[in-house]
């Protein structure tokens, strides 16, 4: 059975649950959907999961406190979980994993070496990494991401290196990225501004704000967790170039109509990249930074910089990177195709025939 650990909710966004959604989704070509099951923290992720037509499971625990699904182990002492009720063992994950001839997924920065190391009794233990500067007892790393280096992992792990899978040959997308069609525009009128699942800052109103211009038309998707939809709705209404989208499905489909994009980093750039839309990007959390920043190296977009340590001076640049993009299609038509070059859509794929093979 692959089993997969990972939570979405209004504080840490939808990303990660979505990536291991899409995962899943390929798995499930494979295996079928009965041999999947999701073990949440919360409700929100646990709903997300089921109605993306997958089994999940609910720990009632605090995500950020991973250890307090299990025993951890130290020392050969062992620390009862808080959360067990009266009389049980404690261990959250005996309700509802048995055996050890699994495959495990985990995907959260909350993730302690004694937790992987507790997951071991049930299975073989994959995480997925973004960060590369930590060895984790796993069986497995996936870093998908285009800077993922294997020399770095050598170095971490010295001569106990695990199986590995690199690089942006395994960046996982949903099927509806797949060999799409799309024009660059001989003028930009359409904009696409998104700044992940859950925005609480409300940066897309910011940038809206920054970039307002009633010669063109904002396309604002608005996320499952976020909760700043009312505002929105009254946005829409005052502007009259302003399109709001609650909890959009075909994203892909959105970004076609669009001429050029804003966005946070994270795996919406790969996205975009794969549709062929310009975009100038951003930085919102210290996990994002290298994808920015590699992003506008390679120039498959324009970088702004890092929101988070600079906000105003952020704001100022997403202005400028909108503006050069505007007025220079040859630039718009470069970033375009080397953001195609970089993703192939068949990541997912390439995920669940290794993680099957398990």
């Amino acid at each position: 059975m692959l089993i997969i650990r990972a939570d979405g909710n209004a504080k840490t966004g939808a990303g990660h649950l979505m990536r291991c959604l899409t995962i899943a989704e390929a798995a499930a070509e494979r295996e079928g959907t009965e041999e999947i099951l999701f073990l949440c923290a919360d409700q929100d992720s646990a709903g997300l999961v089921r109605n993306s037509g997958f089994r999940a499971q609910v720990f009632g625990t605090d995500y950020r406190d991973m250890e307090s699904e299990l025993w951890a182990h130290t020392d050969g002492k062992s620390r009862k979980n808080r959360y067990a009720k009266k009389g049980d063992a404690g261990n959250l994950w005996d309700l509802w994993v048995t055996g050890s001839q699994n495959c495990i997924l985990v995907d959260s920065y909350y993730v302690t070496e004694e937790y992987l190391e507790g997951l071991k009794r049930y299975g073989k233990v994959w995480l997925l990494d973004d960060m590369q500067d930590h060895a984790y007892p796993a069986d497995g790393i996936i870093n998908y991401h285009v800077f993922a280096d294997p020399k770095i992992y050598e170095r971490l792990y010295r001569d106990a290196v695990p199986q590995l899978c690199l690089g942006a040959s395994y960046i996982p997308l949903r099927k509806q990225f797949e060999n799409l069609p799309y024009q660059v525009g001989r003028q930009v009128r359409n904009i696409l501004i998104t700044t992940g699942g859950g925005d609480a800052e409300n940066l897309a109103e910011k940038i809206l704000t920054a970039l307002e211009d009633p010669e063109r038309i904002f396309h604002v998707p608005v996320g499952r967790f976020s909760p700043h939809l009312e505002r929105w709705k009254l946005l829409e209404q005052q502007y009259g170039n302003v399109r709001v989208y609650h909890d959009v499905k075909d994203m892909a489909e959105l970004m076609q109509k669009c001429d050029l994009a804003v966005t946070a980093g994270g795996s919406t750039l790969y996205e975009l990249a794969a549709v062929g839309v310009p975009f100038v990007c951003f930085s919102c959390a210290g996990n994002q930074e290298a994808l920015v920043e590699y992003m506008g190296s390679a120039d498959a977009g324009v970088s702004a910089g890092a929101w988070h340590q600079d906000a105003e001076g952020t704001l100022v640049r997403i202005s400028e990177g909108v503006e050069r993009l505007c007025r220079d299609e040859k630039l718009r038509h470069s970033c375009s195709e080397k953001g195609r070059s970089l993703v192939d859509g068949q990541g997912a794929k390439r995920l669940a025939q290794v993680l099957g093979d398990l």
